[in-house]
């Protein structure tokens, strides 16, 4: 296995969860005991994540994946640059844009080529092992802190289940659980287990500050300002312009847009640097409770937005 980065991985389910209801750790380990890993070794797990995001990334690195982009590039390129070259200059249109067709043909092939290995990887046994202990644990209505993206073949920050979606399962009130078809929804089942809020008292959970709700609560504000802030420069500078030209005094009443658009620099400068700080204070929560976790408490499920912050950080921290 790889070693696995620095700051300690927010695994989407623990040892911790597992042992909390009986018969999802025996669920586990069945399922562990069919795919020959150990789920229940946040260690292993952790190092096994590493390892096959590596290899489900480097397969869409891949350089087949690099000469197909240079080839659809050299396709879309070649009918603009083919009349500009005597020997093609005359000949028929087929002849003269054959290579694009050839080089498109190409372009498809290569990232056929990608894909199939990029599904082969995602579709890993030990990977699809762990995939069936998540979809359990979410039968049991234990909290999954997180699901990467990559791991079910989704893009990031993307919606849907993935080209390989978490499994369903229905956990009756007797007798073991039953496998249903992997992206199905649940026919039934009664949640089982304890209370899956509690945890560990000697492994306190850090508590969400108001800071951290108040990021989420504002995750999606802004973003507009520095657009708006130019179209009231331009717009104040067409007016004044027009005015001059056309000798038009009224046109030099567009110069207030002008000052407008400073202050609409300025209230965003202020949201962005306000939301900056948030971030921060969401991003020293999330990497707590992943340490939290890793230390053997039971992590609660993240909100989407907390969600996507921790995939940027991970990106950011990637190998």
């Amino acid at each position: 296995m790889g070693t696995p980065t620095e700051h300690p991985s927010l695994l989407p389910i623990t040892h911790a969860t597992l042992a909390a209801e009986p018969r999802l750790l025996a669920a586990a380990r069945d399922i562990g005991a069919r795919h020959g890993f150990d789920y229940t070794d946040d260690a292993a797990t952790a190092a096994l994540l590493h390892e096959r995001r590596k290899a489900v990334r480097g397969a869409g690195n891949s350089a087949p994946a690099w000469l197909g982009a240079l080839a659809i590039i050299a396709a879309i390129c070649w009918p603009l640059a083919a009349p500009e070259i005597p020997p093609m200059a005359d000949r028929p249109p087929i002849i003269r844009f054959g290579p694009a067709g050839l080089l498109l043909t190409l372009t498809v092939w290569l990232w056929a080529l990608v894909w199939r290995r990029w599904k082969r990887e995602l579709r890993h046994p030990l990977l699809a092992g762990y995939r069936e202990v998540i979809g359990a644990a979410t039968a049991c209505g234990a909290p999954v802190t997180q699901v990467p993206d990559w791991l079910v073949g989704r893009s990031d920050g993307g919606t849907g289940k993935g080209v390989a979606p978490i499994p369903s399962y229905e956990f009756g009130e007797m007798g073991p659980f039953s496998y249903e078809e992997a992206g199905s929804a649940p026919t039934g089942g009664t949640p089982l287990g304890p209370d899956w809020g509690t945890h560990n008292p000697n492994i306190p959970i850090p508590v969400k500050s108001a800071a951290v709700s108040q990021y989420e609560a504002r995750a999606d504000e802004g973003g507009w300002h520095d657009e708006a802030g130019w179209i009231l420069l331009i717009a104040g500078g067409i007016g004044i312009g027009w005015g001059y030209t056309q000798q038009a005094p009224v046109g030099y009443l567009a110069g207030a847009l002008i000052p407008l658009a400073i202050v609409t620099w300025l209230a965003g400068y202020r949201q962005g640097k306000e939301k900056r700080a948030l971030r921060e204070e969401a991003l020293a929560y999330v990497r707590a409770l992943a340490a939290a976790q890793a230390a053997g408490a039971r992590a609660p499920e993240l909100s989407p937005f907390l969600r996507k912050l921790y995939a940027e950080d991970s990106e950011e921290r990637k190998d």
